[in-house]
């Protein structure tokens, strides 16, 4: 990969996927590796050099590790790789989130992380009933979320992000406003709650392809949705999107930029770059990917040449998403090849239905309209 183009006026974003999970969830779809400890060995010596190849040349404004387990290294490693980090971004970025679970987050861990600048820790809570938990595969507890919150507070971190699921097998509406509650009370500055999806091919889609578990109606799951918003808001933490809460000042940066359609530049198997004009993603095997980054030649899939209209289309769908939603004359202004008039249209009729408003030339989506965010996006997707 060349290096980092130097005068690009686009943020910069660079994510780092780490592949290693001591158990896979039953939700989850993502590319994942058991930790054994020569394959996390040859995972380092393969991430570093593909971060030396990136740079630097530019600056990097955020950086993501992901996963996978980024806490599943040790704290040596954790180290090594922040190190690599460092030399790309020259020094230590704005904001540098790591994910962890509540299992991996010890003090030592923490006190190397905070040492190196990384300033915001995302923790995989998803919820705080056992029962739940055991369900979803999920190899915390309850006591663990509380002592890894004690341990990042303990090292300095004062910007923490609690990811949570609702419509999970066995939850009832009683139940996850329950975790909405310890959750805000725990003290997060961020939380970020996802609706349970059924990915094919996981554990809980053969569960439910067998019958032994069910998914959520669409009503149902807009109750969901609904509580959540409102319980959230009410404790002082802030719906920026459709999925994502903060307390003021504490957004999650790095996503906003990837919202907004900034580049990023993922390393290691599976990651997703958007640099230079295309978009493409690392293949999703540690072995393909160490023979790409050896060889000098990244073995890429999913490749795509961006164009305006594909950059402005996907500018809608995850702008729109946000509840600032999107300004048309600076989205016009920076892909002005796109049928602009066509989505002023489109925003009139969605206007006129109670899904959008307009604010100027800002186009955002009401409280009905967000519950409808997909299928919003598509119909801008599939007419303009």
């Amino acid at each position: 990969m060349s290096n980092i183009a130097p005068n690009s006026p686009l943020a910069l974003g660079l994510y780092v996927h780490v592949p290693f999970c001591a158990r896979r969830c039953d939700f989850c779809a993502f590319y994942e590796r058991e930790p054994r400890r020569a394959d996390i060995a040859r995972y380092m010596d393969g991430v570093i050099a593909e971060l030396a190849s990136l740079g630097p040349g530019r600056r990097v404004d955020t950086v993501f590790w992901g996963g996978g387990t980024p806490g599943i290294l040790t704290p040596s490693d954790m180290e090594r790789l922040g190190r690599a980090v460092l030399e790309v971004c020259g020094g230590a970025p704005a904001e540098w989130t790591v994910e962890m679970t509540p299992g991996t987050m010890r003090r030592d861990r923490m006190e190397v992380l905070r040492n190196m600048g990384v300033n915001r820790i995302s923790m995989g809570v998803q919820s705080f009933d056992g029962r739940i938990l055991e369900a979803l595969g999920r190899m915390h507890t309850r006591a663990q979320v509380y002592g890894a919150i004690e341990a990042a507070r303990a090292a300095g971190f004062d910007n923490l992000n609690l990811d949570m699921m609702f419509a999970l097998p066995g939850q009832e509406f009683a139940h996850w406003e329950a975790d909405l509650r310890e959750a805000i009370a725990a003290g997060p500055e961020h939380i970020s709650t996802y609706c349970l999806t059924f990915e094919e091919d996981t554990p809980l889609w053969l569960r439910l392809n067998r019958g032994q578990t069910r998914k959520r109606g669409e009503a149902e799951e807009a109750e969901y949705y609904e509580r959540t918003w409102d319980i959230l808001g009410t404790a002082g933490l802030a719906q920026y999107e459709v999925s994502n809460f903060a307390r003021a000042g504490r957004e999650c940066v790095h996503n906003l930029n990837t919202w907004r359609m900034q580049e990023w530049l993922g390393a290691g198997p599976s990651a997703s770059s958007q640099y230079a004009g295309r978009r493409f993603t690392n293949v999703p095997s540690l072995d393909g990917w160490l023979g790409g980054v050896k060889g000098g030649n990244p073995e890429l899939v999913d490749i795509v040449e961006l164009d305006g209209t594909i950059l402005a289309c996907d500018s809608l769908l995850f702008g729109l998403r946000m509840v600032r939603g999107v300004d048309l004359d600076i989205l016009e202004a920076r892909f002005p090849t796109h049928d602009w008039a066509g989505v002023r249209s489109l925003a009139g009729r969605l206007c006129a239905e109670g899904l959008a408003a307009m604010d100027g030339e800002r186009l955002y989506l009401t409280r009905q309209g967000r519950l409808l965010a997909d299928s919003v996006g598509a119909e801008f997707l599939e007419n303009v």
